[in-house]
């Protein structure tokens, strides 16, 4: 368990990195790759990340 991952947007190259201190209400480990999520996009000194992470 990395503590984590990435989200892939429809439309754009770039995956959003997010970390699991980032998750609202859902555990790291209840996410599984192909699960739809809604996040907030926040600038950081190494490029855009999902923040306030959670199952759509």
């Amino acid at each position: 368990d990395k503590g984590f991952g990435f989200i892939s947007r429809e439309g754009e190259a770039k995956d959003l990195f997010f970390h699991s201190k980032s998750l609202v209400g859902v555990q790291f480990a209840e996410l599984h790759e192909g699960d739809a999520v809604t996040f907030d996009v926040e600038d950081s000194p190494k490029g855009p990340n999902a923040v306030n992470v959670n199952r759509a």
